[in-house]
């Protein structure tokens, strides 16, 4: 009878390469969820266009060996489980709201802080700052890999009058959309409603909220029109600015082939012209959306900006540099991109 030794068995597994090779750097399947409508590559909310795209161009370029399938409307899972899904190498990828996730991970409420983004310009080239290298780095060291960085700018949906000096949210019923967004509504004498894009319109539909901040993109996806009667934009500056990024698991990109994982980055990168182009269209097409929908339609003046700045300043950013070490150094490094 034969002895198999451990040489016997590594001379047989450098006869065959495709043993050493892990399954996912061969063909698989990606899923990608997120909470928006449904569409088509040519049509629709502009990311899950961008999904679909990305999604596209990886499996071309990937001759095949990378697939994927879309789930809008949060029919994969409920919208709030995606970031911590993604931890756990239990989804694959996701675009959503980082900010989402600042109940379990503490540091990424930094991508819906008021008044700490004020422009595109801005938003974007936190990527290449050091603010945008810490936050990867924090991110990864969580089980999440940053594949594009979508940056889009809100405004406020009003069943009653337009929100626009901080005096004016006094005694209102507001989302903001994150705990940050919260705290200087809440200074500013709202009372606050927490809960995802997605469930806005029923809020306001049935009273339970009189009126919400959230992305220009979702003010028109989720036909806010025709629960609000007023609206105040973001085309001439915001407060509002959401990080809502295409991610990654770690745990499942660190199973690809180098080749794979570098596709990924590239397409994912590419993306991001799509994204700026495709948010700043939507700051303009909502105003247009909620005029035709006979809603008061204004802008957010300089004046009234540097007033929730202020706000923001002792109340927000105070409470998110005190929460720990990673916090106080993803603040400091903003404020020099200011």
């Amino acid at each position: 009878m034969s002895v198999i030794t451990r040489r016997t068995v590594l001379a047989a597994l450098a006869a065959s390469p495709l043993l050493l090779q892990p399954a996912w750097a061969q063909n698989t399947t990606l899923k990608i969820s997120h909470q928006f409508p449904g569409g088509t590559v040519a049509e629709g909310d502009f990311r899950d266009r961008l999904t679909r795209m990305f999604a596209a161009e990886v499996e071309k370029r990937s001759k095949g060996s990378l697939k994927f399938e879309i789930y809008p409307g949060s029919s994969l899972m409920k919208t709030n489980a995606q970031f911590s899904a993604m931890r756990k190498g239990a989804l694959d990828m996701s675009l959503v709201p980082l900010s989402y996730a600042g109940g379990e991970v503490p540091e990424v409420n930094i991508g819906l802080m008021p008044g700490l983004v004020t422009s595109y310009e801005q938003a974007y080239g936190w990527k290449n700052a050091e603010v945008g290298k810490e936050l990867s780095r924090i991110l990864n060291e969580k089980g999440i890999v940053l594949i594009s960085w979508i940056w889009q700018a809100g405004g406020v949906a009003s069943r009653t009058k337009p929100v626009i000096d901080p005096d004016d949210a006094k005694g209102m019923k507001i989302r903001g959309g994150s705990r940050e967004m919260d705290l200087i509504l809440k200074a500013a004498g709202a009372a606050v409603v927490s809960l995802p894009s997605n469930e806005i319109y029923a809020a306001m539909q049935t009273g339970a909220m009189e009126a919400a901040l959230t992305s220009s993109t979702s003010l028109i996806s989720f036909r806010l029109e025709e629960v609000s009667k007023a609206l105040t934009t973001g085309r001439a500056g915001a407060y509002w600015f959401m990080f809502e990024p295409l991610m990654m698991s770690k745990a499942v990109f660190v199973r690809l082939s180098k080749d794979q994982q570098a596709t990924i980055m590239a397409v994912g990168a590419e993306m991001e012209a799509f994204a700026l182009s495709s948010a700043k269209a939507d700051d303009q097409a909502v105003a247009d959306v909620y005029a035709k929908a006979k809603a008061k339609v204004v802008d957010l003046n300089p004046a009234a900006l540097k007033k929730w700045q202020a706000i923001a300043r002792t109340t927000a950013w105070k409470d998110y540099g005190e929460r720990n070490e990673n916090c106080a150094k993803l603040l400091k490094l903003a404020e020099k991109t200011l």
